[in-house]
């Protein structure tokens, strides 16, 4: 019953009826609360008037609400099922006599339930201590208490008042420099304490006289020298006058320094110790000193990992201090922080034991503990001070209000500690039997072959990228993104002063291109983030646009023309110059933007590599699982995991790519030095014909004499254009005093050539680059992979991988071990008492 809920019991009441079930709506609730906050909201509601009020203890869906007819029953019910307030009931006669006594535990019942206590602590601090600690496990769900407080407010003396005894870590003059873990066990048998420290080699908690605990903690700080450290120290104390609880110790707030490396010390333990602040698992004990509730710095680091101050229990020290200050009038203000502590806050004000600097303590801690303790609670009892505030008030409230939360906190902790340790140990198993598969794969006698292997799944898996992977997310562009991170790429390998960077010089920058291709040819998908197929698909959309800014850049001149002509006017064909004219300089507009396409689908191919492993690892406990080969997830871990692999596979696959590239460039070169320097040949239409009559009518074979009727139709029909040309080269004149009229009508002629040619080469631009690059590579790429070679280099990788993977697997086995040992210890101790 650690929190409640609670809501207005007349919001169920409805004239039509429907409202009689608001009970059930979990947004009327006021949520889970704790029992002060839930007082205070109730006392403020109150003001207004009383209504029916409706609690839930604890808070949940599942607990059966109990009505209250007013808001004070509810105050009453509240107070009655308060664990804090049924504690401070428990102790007794203390509002009376207002005095902490520490019985004898003699009850038979009370040692078992002090034996249960003791043993559940243990387990978890050793759980803890193997997994979290040492393992460096850091999501491991365990909660601790944490404390902080400036230098000289007493916080090394609440320390001493858990521990029941006086004791003093030599530290130095720099104070600590690391987090000490203080762990406290209550043996009401023990005449004497028994200081132990935890060994980290053996894990093993090795008993040493209190003065040598004290020597070997401070020497762990002091070795530090001006740094500091995140890696704890373990301390056990047992004793029948210690609290049944563990704590953190953190380095206290250094509030002035004298030099730089003051100032730098001040500022790491600040970083240390807001690492363990905003840990959502830690309870913060903050310790500050009594007086002007405005002026608690330690307070004020905690509030920005900790705004609501739900795990944060602030004790203030050196009560005894302002009790001058005090009076009946303003006693239950002081203590409530005048308005400025947070009525939510947990908040203790005690004195702890304190004595003249450099003197003997004048008596046992313990026993001025109790003593200070009695002081406080029959001070403020004096001054009148209100029943609910007196329980905030003594180191005995504090003390059994800390064991209550201790043991809650470690009871709530059992469950998902055994989930986090069943998990831990199925992915630790996972990892053990990766490891063992891969020490097989790299044997030196096999890794040739796994190398090989690896590449031809990838090979494999690049037609499945390109066929549509809709669960891909790596590499996904926008084509304006795309165009920028090809253009800033360019840019990084230094060539984007070697091929076109726009295809027009009329546009003035990229972002011009871009608005064009966005506004005015409204490229498919342009907003839409996408890869693999469906990218390949908008960038050919891109590059036909590119292409068609292809235009002859230089007028054909007389002097050209007469050039063309060679000895005589008579000696060639009009024929023959445009073919000259178009050899001459008329396909160079189209190569350099060739060059720009192949350049724009290999950078494409090269961006494919992460979304081909994404793709080989998602297919592990995917629905697709099964079509695919049970290979594909487990050479995706390895070319993730191994260096050597991945940069071989990847080196092979940028190697083909460029290959294509050329091959492509190459290809495409030649395809037009054969087109401009015979054009007539492709000026030739298709002979087919696509009629909608024709798609009507019934599908019948032909006949002999059909095809034999088709084919001098078809011939002749392909001759359109030649015939149009061939009329338009007899046009012009060849007379010499005629060559004005001759040149204005070859350059016309050259132009609607170039433009035709231009067309055609736009249109298959799509069924190159599939012929030319991307079937070359989708067929060959297999090929290239069973190729690879491993160097002397890459022999040396694999060496040292086997070396680290090595390590890990020992590493990996040890604490499989520990993580075992830890869940059938943590598991024997919840079946048992479970059971009992």
């Amino acid at each position: 019953m650690s929190d409640c809920e609670w809501m207005f019991g007349d919001a169920a009441s409805g004239s039509v009826g429907f409202t009689e079930l608001a009970h059930l709506n979990p947004l009327r609730w006021s949520g889970p609360t704790s029992f002060e906050k839930a007082i205070h909201d109730l006392e403020e509601a109150l003001k207004k008037g009383s209504r029916p009020i409706l609690v839930k203890v604890p808070a949940g869906v599942s607990t059966t609400s109990q009505r209250c007819e007013t808001i004070e029953q509810a105050i009453a019910y509240l107070q009655g099922e308060d664990p804090a307030e049924l504690v401070r009931k428990q102790d007794a006669g203390r509002n009376e006599h207002v005095a902490v006594n520490f019985p004898p535990r003699t009850s038979a019942n009370d040692a078992a339930a002090r034996a249960n206590k003791n043993e559940l602590l243990d387990v978890l601090s050793e759980v803890k201590t193997r997994v979290q600690d040492k393992l460096g496990i850091v999501d491991f769900p365990m909660p601790q208490f944490v404390l902080i407080g400036s230098q000289s407010v007493g916080k090394s003396r609440l320390v001493e008042s858990f521990a029941g005894e006086q004791f003093n870590f030599i530290s130095g003059t720099l104070g600590s420099r690391r987090p000490t873990v203080l762990e406290f066990r209550n043996v009401a048998t023990a005449t004497e304490s028994k200081w132990s420290v935890l060994d980290t080699q053996t894990n093993q908690w090795q008993h040493h006289p209190t003065q040598q605990v004290m020597e070997i903690v401070g020497e762990a700080h002091n070795k530090l020298g001006h740094s500091v450290s995140a890696e704890a120290i373990h301390v056990r104390v047992e004793s029948n006058k210690c609290v049944d609880m563990q704590i953190v110790d953190l380095p206290g707030y250094r509030g002035f320094a004298q030099n730089e490396s003051g100032k730098l010390l001040a500022q790491q333990i600040e970083q240390l110790n807001m690492s363990f602040l905003c840990d959502p698992r830690n309870v913060i004990l903050c310790v500050e000193e009594s007086g002007d509730a405005a002026n608690l710095s330690s307070l004020r680091r905690v509030t920005d990992c900790d705004p609501q101050y739900q795990r944060t229990i602030l004790v203030r020290n050196k009560l005894d201090k302002y009790y001058d200050d005090l009076s009946s009038d303003n006693v239950n203000k002081w203590l409530e922080g005048y308005g400025d502590l947070p009525k939510n806050l947990t908040k203790f004000a005690m004195t702890l034991p304190h004595w003249s600097e450099g003197a003997p303590p004048p008596a046992k801690l313990s026993e001025m503990r109790d003593e200070m303790d009695r002081k406080d609670l029959n001070k403020m009892a004096q001054l009148g001070a209100n029943k609910k505030f007196l329980g905030m008030v003594g180191y005995g409230n504090f003390a059994a209000y800390m064991e209550m939360r201790t043991e809650r906190m470690f009871v709530e902790a059992i469950g998902p500690v055994l989930t986090k340790l069943r998990d831990l140990e199925q992915s630790m198993d996972q990892r053990e039997h990766e490891l063992k598969d891969e020490l097989e794969d790299s044997d030196p006698h096999q890794m040739l072959a796994t190398v090989r292997a690896c590449g031809m799944s990838f090979a494999n898996c690049l037609t499945h990228v390109m066929e549509g992977f809709i669960r891909s997310d790596i590499n996904r562009m926008t084509l304006d993104d795309e165009l920028r991170e090809f253009h800033r790429y360019q840019q990084q390998i230094g060539e984007a002063d070697s091929f076109l960077a726009l295809p027009s010089e009329d546009f003035g920058s990229l972002d011009d291109y871009v608005e064009y291709l966005r506004s005015h040819i409204r490229v498919p998908a342009f907003e839409v983030a996408i890869n693999g197929g469906a990218q390949f698909r908008r960038l050919m959309y891109e590059v036909e646009t590119f292409l068609r800014f292809s235009e002859i850049g230089i007028e054909t001149k007389k002097r050209d023309v007469l050039q063309s002509f060679g000895i005589s006017m008579n000696s060639v064909t009009w024929r023959e110059v445009v073919v000259k004219l178009l050899n001459h300089d008329a396909h160079l507009p189209l190569q350099k933007r060739v060059q720009y396409v192949g350049m724009r689908v290999k950078w494409f191919f090269e961006q494919q590599k992460a979304p081909i492993v994404q793709f080989m690892k998602s297919l592990k406990g995917s629905p697709d699982e099964k079509i695919y080969s049970v290979l594909y997830s487990k050479h995706a871990k390895m070319i993730e995991e191994n260096a050597t692999i991945r940069k071989l596979l990847f080196d092979t696959y940028d190697g083909v790519v460029q290959r294509q590239l050329n091959q492509f460039v190459e290809l495409f070169r030649s395809t037009l030095h054969a087109t401009f320097s015979n054009p007539w040949v492709f000026l030739k239409k298709t002979s087919a014909r696509l009629d909608d009559d024709d798609y009507a009518s019934e599908c019948l074979l032909p006949s002999l004499d059909d095809t034999k009727a088709r084919i001098p139709q078809e011939i002749q029909g392909r001759t359109g254009i030649d015939r149009t040309v061939t009329k338009w080269l007899y046009d012009i004149p060849t007379e010499a005093h005629r060559i004005d009229e001759a040149v204005d009508q070859v350059q016309l002629l050259v132009l609607k050539v170039y433009s035709h040619i231009r067309s055609q080469v736009c249109d298959q631009v799509e069924l190159f680059a599939e012929s030319f690059f991307k079937l070359p590579l989708l067929r060959r790429l297999e090929e290239d992979m069973i190729k690879v070679e491993l160097s002397a280099v890459d022999k040396e990788g694999y060496r040292v991988r086997r070396e680290k993977l090595s390590r890990e697997g020992a590493a990996n086995q040890q604490a499989l071990k520990e993580v075992r040992e830890c869940l059938k210890v943590l598991s024997t101790f919840a079946l048992k008492h479970a059971s009992a």
